[in-house]
């Protein structure tokens, strides 16, 4: 069944612009077809009931589909990495369940964000973020914020429940803390938001991983290989999903 989002309550549910287009024009519904409309973070099944103008109109059948998102928030910070990878990123961590993408703008950052083009690159990584919170029936689209400095990032740490940062030096290490075990004292501790910070290619700095781990951060193992800009994000939220749910 097809789902799409909308901002309003589900009693003024209208579905306008492109979704009305896609609704209409790909799909060729007809009043009676039946689809799933999210508002306001809860999944409805709707039934339509007509077409007007650039709008389709539905009405609840009082159905509400289950959420299957996951039951802690998981913010991604990533450094800025190059050509289309952070479009990636955002299309599969939004299905992999990211509650928020936070790109910021690392030492080892060889892309650096043109402010005049920003809100464009922004708006279409939300559209990304969006198609692919519907592709995976989701009940939140992730928030895919502009991008940060580094010392903004180090001062988000405290907003969170638990923080950690995928640092290449634990990957070489003879003994390592297996992210599962530390994953386990984040569950039992019942946290609510967990921010997972990535570097770009090269990986974070020595002297940023420092500033992180001094601020409350503390590393996560993924495993003894080197993992990719856009792979170890990916590998973070599998292991996180396995643990909770």
């Amino acid at each position: 069944m097809q789902r799409y989002f909308i901002e309003t309550a589900i009693a003024e549910a209208r579905i306008s612009g492109e979704d009305a287009r896609h609704i209409e024009r790909v799909m060729r519904m007809k009043e009676g077809d039946k689809i799933v409309v999210v508002a306001q973070n809860t999944a409805h099944i709707c039934e339509i009931s007509a077409f007007e103008g650039d709008e389709v109109h539905v009405q609840t059948t009082g159905e509400i589909v289950p959420s299957p998102e996951l039951p802690v928030h998981v913010t991604v910070a990533c450094g800025l990495p190059k050509g289309d990878k952070l479009e990636l990123i955002t299309q599969k961590a939004t299905e992999l369940g990211m509650f928020a993408l936070l790109p910021f703008e690392a030492e080892r950052s060889i892309v650096k964000w043109d402010k005049k083009k920003g809100a464009k690159k922004q708006e279409r990584l939300q559209k990304i973020a969006k198609e692919a919170a519907e592709q995976s029936h989701r009940t939140h689209i992730p928030e895919i914020y502009e991008p940060i400095s580094f010392k903004q990032l180090v001062e988000q740490v405290g907003n969170f429940d638990a923080v950690f940062i995928a640092d290449e030096e634990d990957a070489k290490a003879k003994q390592r803390t297996r992210f599962a075990e530390k994953l386990k004292n984040v569950y039992d501790k019942k946290s609510k938001s967990i921010l997972i910070i990535f570097g770009p290619e090269g990986g974070i700095a020595r002297k940023e991983a420092d500033a992180l781990l001094q601020a409350g951060a503390q590393t996560m193992s993924l495993g003894p290989r080197i993992l990719r800009a856009e792979t170890a994000p990916l590998y973070a939220l599998s292991a996180i999903s396995y643990e909770f749910e």
